[in-house]
């Protein structure tokens, strides 16, 4: 049976087993090199708030938020594209 992905849609590797983590969406649990992890930066001050703060000298400190999604909730909120066969096989050749 032909394979679809070359990686199999893993980062694994040789690593034997990984570990699981949660999707922050829907809760299913995903091993740790398929989820799709994304760091935004969060401020719990409301950011019109904030840019007043700022115009006045104040410092906001903002703190990097990590949320990790499964594949599907990861297309359904357009973190990554759906790739056509053509694209998804392509090897890039680094220099």
């Amino acid at each position: 049976m032909p394979k679809k992905r070359e990686s199999r849609g893993r980062r694994k590797g040789d690593k034997g087993h990984v570990s699981v983590v949660s999707c922050d969406n829907c809760g299913k649990r995903v091993p740790e090199d398929k989820a799709v992890c994304v760091t935004r930066m969060y401020s719990p001050v409301d950011s019109a708030l904030a840019q007043e703060l700022e115009k006045k000298g104040a410092i906001i400190t903002r703190y990097p938020m990590t949320k990790c999604y499964c594949i599907n909730c990861a297309i359904h909120f357009g973190i990554i594209k759906v790739r056509a066969e053509q694209e998804r096989k392509e090897k890039t050749v680094l220099r």
